[in-house]
């Protein structure tokens, strides 16, 4: 009777011009039984990113020690892949990116976590912000096909078309941080969703007991804004990996603490949509146990590519410089087309790699990046074995010991960088493998699902075997070829 009675209220404001109504605001804030046909039929899909979630980690819970009955039963309910091949690199926010859009890194345009700031102008900074990204997004087309969107701190979701959106941001670790991420969320979102749930985390704040957190803010939201499309990223498990490793038993803590919150997101998406809720739990990379940092900085300044302050702490002029990215490190020029300088570096990293002591797999150039679609402007990417991770000392020894004990960045076709894939919904089938499946073909399938069409796809959609309810059409199938 409330609802009725305050519908009734709004609709005769409207009818004189006092109140302006958005109709896709009004019906997410009507329950299934009052929303019109066409709204409380559509799909309800809820995507959720585990980060740094290995397949191998739910797939054989039992052989690790892990009682994971929520993600398990994903495997039973519905569709799941075998492994997720990535994208290079095998880092959280290009591959959140194609997570989103279907395509490489080269062509979306976020190429690793942190932006390319050589002298330290910005101060550490990210790719934050969704005026970054160059290809069309799931929130984009959703938004375009006038569908309902909701965000809880995906990766490059700040300024994102979202319609209820909590993006992810930080930046100097003070209580100003709040204060931005109350700035660039939807304005009275974080207070209205938060009601008696307690203080939503900063975006530094990236514990288990924060996912817990904002799981129960994503459950607000999904249960009374019903999103359309619904995006939540849980940090706490990558957070662990790197500090204890994979599998370690702190890690399987985490996960095992996670598993509880995948099954209170899946009921709440039910309870928001009964009978049309899809809900999808991905990765974005696995991880490998890490035992030394390699970094290349100094024998760039003993070869004077790279110039030091008197102190030695900070660099004030470069020819050659690296940009991290965990297992892999890109090599980029001040003179992209100085043909002698190009040729010092590379031989300089084929010097490096010679020596199996310095952990150096492979040297990428220019024309095998482009293929790869990832780091197009850099002119070299260094591939670590595993075990060896980027290093970021400007002086000492090339390698010392590892700053984490897990880490990621890798190229996509090592095994211990598969991500993962669930789905359940209508119409799944129920316990099928999809075996090994491409990254880029995740967001053109949960586009089918939305019944919209993602541009900047370039993969087809899975083949789940769904069928649309009169039985006419194969949704999964076509779509985006």
């Amino acid at each position: 009777m409330l609802h009725r009675s305050r519908l009734l209220l709004i609709a005769a404001l409207a009818c004189t011009g006092l109140l302006l109504v958005r109709p896709d605001l009004l019906a997410a804030s009507q329950p299934a039984a009052l929303q019109s046909p066409a709204v409380a039929q559509r799909p309800l899909l809820v995507l959720v990113s585990i980060d740094g979630l290995r397949p191998d980690a739910v797939l054989e819970a039992e052989a690790h020690g892990m009682h994971l009955p929520n993600l398990r039963a994903l495997m039973r309910d519905g569709s799941y892949a075998e492994g997720v091949t990535g994208v290079l690199p095998t880092m959280t926010y290009p591959s959140h990116m194609t997570l989103m859009t279907g395509a490489v890194p080269a062509r979306h345009g976020i190429y690793t976590n942190t932006t390319f700031d050589p002298l330290g102008h910005n101060d550490g900074g990210w790719y934050w912000y969704a005026e970054d990204g160059r290809a069309q997004t799931l929130w984009d087309a959703a938004a375009q096909a006038k569908l309902t969107t909701g965000n809880i701190y995906w990766p490059t979701s700040v300024g994102a078309q979202v319609t209820y959106n909590l993006p992810q941001i930080w930046r100097s670790g003070t209580a100003d941080d709040r204060k931005l991420q109350h700035a660039l969320s939807t304005p009275g979102l974080e207070a209205q969703l938060g009601e008696g749930l307690g203080t939503y985390p900063a975006g530094d704040q990236e514990t288990v007991e924060d996912d817990a957190q904002r799981t129960r803010y994503a459950q607000r939201l999904i249960e009374t804004r019903r999103p359309d499309f619904t995006t939540v990223y849980l940090t706490g498990l990558d957070s662990e990996q790197h500090n204890s490793g994979p599998f370690s038993p702190m890690a399987n803590a985490a996960l095992e603490r996670l598993d509880a919150l995948i099954g209170q997101l899946r009921a709440s998406a039910e309870r928001a949509a009964p009978g049309r809720a899809y809900f999808c739990v991905v990765s974005d990379h696995g991880f490998a146990a890490i035992q030394h940092d390699v970094s290349l900085y100094p024998a760039l300044v003993q070869s004077g590519l790279i110039t030091l302050s008197a102190d030695r702490s900070r660099i004030i002029d470069w020819q050659a410089m690296p940009w991290g990215a965990g297992g892999s490190v890109a090599l980029m020029l001040a003179d992209p087309g100085n043909a002698q300088t190009r040729d010092t570096v590379h031989a300089l990293l084929k010097r490096l790699a010679s020596d199996p002591h310095n952990g150096i797999d492979k040297i990428l150039d220019q024309d095998e990046l482009h293929r790869r679609g990832g780091f197009p402007d850099a002119a070299f990417l260094v591939t670590f074995r595993v075990g060896y991770e980027t290093g970021f000392n400007l002086s000492g020894p090339l390698v010392t010991a590892a700053s984490h004990r897990g880490m990621h960045g890798y190229p996509p076709e090592v095994p211990e960088m598969r991500s993962s894939f669930f789905i359940t919904g209508p119409d799944v089938p129920a316990g099928q493998s999809l075996g090994v499946i491409d990254m880029r073909a995740i967001a053109p399938t949960l586009a089918d699902v939305l019944h919209i069409r993602l541009r900047d796809a370039d993969e087809p959609v899975l083949a789940l075997g769904r069928h649309d309810r009169g039985g006419s059409r194969p949704l999964l199938a076509q779509a985006n070829r």
